[in-house]
């Protein structure tokens, strides 16, 4: 399906929200606001921190364009509610986006479908610190933690040995109570965009220091994005691949990204598959998107083009059921 200007759409943008993340979701509905009013579409935000999706009225639009960057906007709270509401939306459906944005969850569906991922070890922010080091002495260090469902990299550091793990626990702990140390892979990161089951351009970041946090990814200008890698086409092949292997094994729709490393044994290793990427002019899904010939106002079409698809097809199997 393709979507013109001359036939415009009336989308309710949801952007904002109160996820730590809401800076970055702002940023990213500004930005696809502009896109789709320039092609002619009908677009109405609305911050679901100041107004519940119950009193939208919906009858009023045709699909809700996801802007929301973690919490309810991204782990499926939000998408099942649209659903209950009969609403067409962009992205990945509930149970894809609660598996994603849990790193656990998506750590061993992976494992389970023979996507090679990090080994990991899951801990509550309230375990105690020595039980805690013990338990992931196995995966030696450094060690990367993380919280369990938070993404844009907040709360995110590297422990190169025991006595770095408690601060950098309590840090991560200020966004969820569930946290994850994953066994760090020394090698170069890439990161693909995934349409549908359509891998776009691999893209290597590389930040200065080698670590792609929060502030490199969204205040930064220094950090280099490239396209040209110099890897070998099979090797490129397979990065590829095992990005849009992830996407499989979660089941997810639209628009998503996956991150990963290249190791230095050349073997590639999944870290996480983000199914609301970031629509902000530091964001890396739209730059692949350009990188493929596809403008940032296209790749917002496309993504409301797939959502509406996908509500026509669960529409048709409900009436099959009946």
């Amino acid at each position: 399906m393709t979507i013109h200007a001359s036939s415009p759409l009336r989308v309710a943008l949801l952007a904002g929200g109160d996820s730590p993340e809401r800076d970055v979701s702002l940023a990213s509905g500004r930005q696809v606001a502009a896109a789709l009013a320039k092609r002619g579409h009908i677009v109405a935000a609305f911050d679901p921190a100041e107004i519940r999706l119950s009193d939208i009225c919906w009858g009023r639009y045709d699909i809700c364009f996801i802007a929301l960057h973690g919490g309810a906007g991204e782990d499926g709270r939000l998408q099942a509610e649209l659903e209950e509401l009969v609403v067409p939306y962009t992205g990945s459906g509930p149970l894809a986006s609660r598996l994603a944005m849990s790193k656990s969850a998506a750590k061993r569906r992976f494992e389970r479908r023979g996507v090679p991922t990090p080994p990991a070890v899951a801990f509550e922010a309230s375990d105690s610190i020595d039980d805690v080091a013990e338990r992931v002495a196995p995966l030696g260090y450094p060690l990367v933690v993380k919280p369990d469902g938070q993404g844009s990299s907040l709360g995110v550091g590297i422990a190169r040995d025991e006595s770095q793990l408690a601060a950098l626990a309590t840090d991560a702990g200020r966004y969820g109570s569930l946290l994850l140390a994953e066994r760090w892979i020394d090698g170069r990161e890439f990161t693909v965009a995934v349409l549908g089951r359509r891998a776009l351009p691999l893209l290597e970041i590389a930040a200065p220091g080698g670590w792609f946090d929060y502030r490199a990814k969204y205040e930064r200008n220094d950090v280099e994005y490239r396209f040209e890698t110099g890897l070998p086409e099979a090797t490129v092949a397979e990065l590829e691949s095992t990005a849009v292997g992830a996407a499989a094994a979660l089941d997810t729709a639209g628009l998503v990204r996956v991150d990963l490393m290249l190791d230095k044994n050349g073997r590639p290793w999944v870290l996480e598959l983000n199914t609301v990427p970031g629509l902000t002019s530091h964001s890396l899904a739209p730059k692949a998107a350009a990188r493929a010939g596809i403008d940032f106002a296209a790749l917002c079409e496309w993504m409301l083009a797939d959502g509406l698809r996908r509500f026509s097809q669960r529409a048709a199997v409900a009436e099959a059921a009946r």
